[in-house]
């Protein structure tokens, strides 16, 4: 079994515990589709394919294991724990650990590797499929009501679609102008 099978077995296992808030609904409306364009844009772009899926794999481990704030913080250091028990190189540890901490929109952290980018991309991309898992975010995890649940939401549609790379707009531009006319007051 290669590592990135391992690693998406470890986060699919987490998705299980208890402690997991996001249930898994986080691994079947987000890490499922996550994972998939960040493989298709590592393709696309020559990035490598094994970082691009271990970081994909582990980008919001952070959130799973009960740190959401600092997910990409706490992802980071976790990801570290766990690769270097797998014995993986550290010079790989560092690139996976970039992607997971460049990988948030609401932080400016910038992408210093194609890696990076796509793993940034990919979990923009990924909230275009998933507008229900947003929702789900917001009442059950936030415990928003109809009025604040709406506009967060909005924005976070908005602010994903706004930290994509050209190359990810045009593949996912479709969904955000459907998503675009849902949202017309």
């Amino acid at each position: 079994m290669d590592l990135v099978e391992k690693v998406r077995i470890y986060v699919e296992d987490a998705c299980r515990q208890e402690t997991n808030i996001f249930g898994m609904s986080a691994y079947n409306n987000h890490f499922v589709t996550m994972v998939n364009y960040a493989i298709q844009l590592a393709e696309e772009t020559g990035a490598d394919r094994e970082i691009v899926g271990i970081a994909a794999w582990l980008h919001d481990i952070g959130s799973i294991i009960g740190e959401y704030e600092q997910h990409h913080i706490i992802g980071a250091e976790h990801a570290r724990t766990l690769l270097t028990q797998y014995l993986y190189p550290n010079t790989k540890i560092e690139q996976v650990e970039h992607c997971i901490l460049a990988h948030r929109g609401s932080k400016s952290i910038p992408r210093q590797t194609l890696e990076a980018e796509c793993i940034s991309d990919a979990d923009a991309m990924s909230h275009f499929d998933n507008v229900g898992a947003l929702f789900n975010l917001a009442y059950n995890v936030r415990k928003m009501d109809v009025e604040e649940a709406v506009p967060f939401v909005r924005k976070k549609l908005e602010r994903s679609w706004n930290k994509l790379t050209p190359r990810a707009k045009q593949i996912i531009e479709p969904k955000y102008q459907a998503v675009k006319l849902l949202f017309d007051e």
